[in-house]
């Protein structure tokens, strides 16, 4: 029994130790995001300022009032806000991958984020106040379109005379186009000026506000929360389903409590930075060939490295072209396609 025990302790000290590296790399590209864009900001500035703003310590004189303009209202909202975003979809993609046993199950393919995306859009284009009843309508609006998205997918599946994981993402690939082409169609029948429409529908972080990190903080941390109470479940639910029940897991529920959350933690993520690909693909798939497939690891894991990737994208896509910038998803694109070309090489024989 104490030698079970310390071996449980071991394997909790090992996890928290890779989290904690894995906070530091995160960490560590929100500096360099920082520091670096159209204006050079010093470390020891940013520093500064932060401390200042959040403690009240700091000489103010030894900054200039241009450089905690830039900081603190554009930059470091925009950097923290990619963050979150990039941990909502790593840990959307590793609860699907989970959820579906299938690693190309992510929030773009199986239809959620195209169906958020239409979701925001009819918000976005139709003159409805985004304040609403003291709420911010906009992804209570993209969840019901990704969680519509994700219905009408299992649908679709449910109707095959060989209902898989398979037909599921095929049917969400389906779903997701036709979502996409309505998205468009919306865009040509509304203003004539699609520049800033379809800047979101690409994805980026042009106009990041502290309000959008608040807001996408209250569903990021339940979404979090309910994503590692469910890890080790997850973990036994990789085996075949019947196994499973044998075990004592409700399958059926417990699939519905993580689609619903993954599908949460997507529509957050696209009302504040519209339909970013690749993402969730790419981070959990990654994670789990460098730490192994456990997903109290998994998840946290995918969450920093997501969320890292798309500070790192986010800052070469407002840099690249300085003093214009590219949306984000282009950039996720270009890094994202060729390793969904691998990775569907790669698994084709258990994928198909």
């Amino acid at each position: 029994m104490k030698f079970g025990f310390e071996q449980g302790n071991k394997a909790k000290i090992q996890l928290w130790k890779k989290i904690m590296l894995g906070s530091f790399v995160i960490l560590s590209c929100c500096l360099i995001a920082t520091t670096f864009g159209s204006v050079n900001i010093h470390p020891e500035i940013i520093f500064k300022i932060i401390s200042s703003k959040l403690f009240f310590i700091g000489d103010e004189s030894s900054w200039a009032r241009s450089q905690e303009i830039i900081l603190w209202q554009i930059r470091l909202p925009r950097v923290l806000l990619a963050a979150l975003v990039g941990m909502c979809l790593s840990i959307s993609g590793a609860i699907y991958q989970g959820v579906f046993r299938n690693p190309l199950a992510d929030p773009y393919l199986i239809g959620v984020a195209s169906g958020a995306g239409l979701g925001a859009t009819i918000i976005f284009l139709v003159d409805i106040p985004l304040e609403s009843f003291s709420l911010n309508i906009l992804p209570i609006a993209a969840f019901v379109g990704g969680i519509l998205a994700v219905a009408l997918a299992y649908s679709i599946s449910s109707f095959a005379q060989r209902p898989s994981v398979t037909t599921i993402i095929l049917s969400g690939v389906a779903i997701g186009a036709f979502c996409t082409a309505i998205s468009s169609f919306l865009y040509l029948k509304s203003d004539p000026d699609l520049r800033p429409v379809m800047s979101w529908i690409m994805g980026g972080f042009i106009r990041s506000t502290w309000g959008q990190v608040g807001l996408l903080m209250i569903y990021f941390i339940p979404g979090m929360i309910i994503a590692m109470i469910y890890s080790r479940v997850l973990n036994t639910m990789q085996v075949e389903s019947d196994h499973a029940a044998s075990l004592g897991v409700n399958v059926k529920k417990t699939q519905r409590i993580l689609i619903v959350t993954a599908t949460l933690l997507t529509a957050a993520a696209v009302s504040v930075s519209g339909i970013i690909g690749f993402v969730g693909l790419a981070a959990p798939h990654v994670t789990r060939l460098i730490w192994g497939a456990d997903h109290r690891l998994l998840i946290p894991m995918a969450g920093l490295m997501g969320g890292s990737f798309l500070v790192i994208s986010d800052l070469v896509a407002r840099t690249i072209m300085s003093p214009g910038e590219l949306p984000v998803g282009i950039i996720t694109a270009i890094c994202g396609a060729p390793f969904f070309i691998f990775l569907l090489l790669k698994n084709k024989r258990e994928i198909f």
